[in-house]
């Protein structure tokens, strides 16, 4: 069974960087363990579980193994621990210059001897490892089942339709749930697929666009989807309509850039690269700050409510828990850019990345595309040494310091009903 109050996990997406959000999971099972002792692994703490991109994987791999948590966040773990590109996109050279090299040449050339050539490449890189990653990973067939023993509430994935224009929350839950919608924003029921994953983390321009056919069980047409950061202007919306009733979210970017030199800040002309990182960080990055700045203005406007009024209003106030790195993962990048292959590196060394360290360039977009062990290692250590950092605000967040003081006073022998 999943904790109570109905908790969720808010995972952001952004490639590689969710190698942080499986270090900050790390530490809160270490964390759980040591207050509440082994009885803890009985229990999901999230009813709700809501991914983004990359970090739409991570959740569904969690929500298929709800019932052994603990355990799925180190197979989880071990998978990311161990990362090389080619788990994720075709690495070699002749799978770059099927795609990236096409890709490039088409812009650079024209779109008039593509045509000639009769070339038609989709994105930059290939990802179909990544679909057999998936089927390893990600055992879809588990959800139902997970769903119906009461270990899950719901697990929600976005997309966005190239299509159509709008974003799309695809969600399974337990009980029946109103679809809803907003302004370019629409959700349906729907059961979960691969193909809803492949959709979900398709990095525009990077990886092809996926094919949805029936867009969920609500009669939504299909079409052609890409990655779910886009155009999502309220990522913690899902939760919320979901039912949850706090909020442990995890950003793989700074809440708040601090003061001082960032890269490019010289007077050099911005490279491509360059450019093109500054675009996925205002994709991957800035949708998440602004809900969460949105979010507690709304708790600050409630808590002066009185009572009466606060009871007729639809608003209620939120509890949260943010976690974000305290690092800028472009500099973690720019010291791991020599640790992808040969043939990527000279494929991105065409838009303008290169060098290493100080002298990196492009270190914004190499970070959503270093599936490498040295460079996914260190965000997941700084996940969890993060979290860790954050120790007592976890245990009041989840209460998880009331639990164990009660489970000191009854005894280790039956600490499981002290569980909610």
């Amino acid at each position: 069974m999943h904790e109570t109050p109905l908790t969720a996990l808010v995972l952001s997406g952004g490639g590689a960087r969710a190698a942080y959000q499986v270090g900050v999971l790390r530490a809160l099972v270490r964390i759980r363990r040591e207050a509440l002792g082994p009885a803890a692994r009985l229990r999901n703490p999230f009813g709700v579980i809501c991914g983004t991109s990359a970090g739409a994987i991570n959740a569904a791999a969690l929500a298929c193994h709800a019932d052994r948590f603990e355990a799925a966040v180190e197979v989880i773990a071990r998978v990311w621990q161990n990362f090389a590109a080619e788990q994720v996109y075709r690495a070699d050279s002749l799978g770059v210059i099927r795609s990236g090299a096409q890709w490039l040449t088409m812009m650079s050339i024209g779109w008039v001897i593509a045509r000639w050539r009769r070339a038609r490449p989709r994105s930059l890189l290939d990802n179909r490892p990544l679909a057999e990653l998936l089927h390893r990973l990600v055992p879809l067939q588990r959800l139902p089942m997970m769903l119906e023993q009461g270990h899950l509430h719901a697990l929600a994935v976005t997309a966005s339709s190239y299509s159509s224009g709008e974003h799309y929350t695809f969600f399974d839950a337990a009980r029946p749930v109103a679809r809803w919608e907003r302004s370019h924003r629409v959700a349906v029921p729907a059961r979960l697929t691969h193909a809803h994953l492949l959709a979900s983390s398709a990095i525009p321009f990077v990886f092809p666009a996926a094919r949805l056919d029936g867009a969920g069980e609500a009669g939504a047409s299909g079409g052609w989807f890409g990655d779910g950061s886009m155009r999502q202007t309220a990522p913690l919306s899902p939760a919320v309509h979901l039912g949850a009733q706090r909020l442990f979210i995890v950003g793989v970017g700074r809440m708040q850039e601090p003061a001082g030199r960032a890269e490019g800040a010289d007077i050099a002309y911005p490279n491509l690269a360059q450019i093109a990182g500054h675009a996925m960080s205002s994709i991957f990055l800035d949708a998440l700050a602004v809900d969460i700045e949105r979010m507690k203005r709304i708790n600050r406007t409630l808590a002066l409510l009185p009572d009466a009024a606060l009871a007729d209003s639809e608003l209620r106030p939120l509890e949260a828990l943010v976690i974000s790195p305290s690092q800028r993962l472009d500099d973690i990048a720019a010291r791991h850019i020599g640790a992808l292959p040969a043939p990527v590196r000279a494929l991105l060394r065409g838009v303008g990345v290169g060098g290493q360290g100080e002298q990196a360039r492009g270190s914004a977009l190499a970070s959503y595309l270093l599936f490498e062990a040295p460079y996914t290692q260190e965000l997941m250590a700084l996940g969890e040494a993060d979290t860790q950092a954050r120790r007592d605000e976890v245990l009041r967040f989840f209460a998880w310091d009331t639990l164990a003081v009660g489970r000191r006073r009854m005894g280790a022998d039956e600490p499981d009903l002290l569980l909610p």
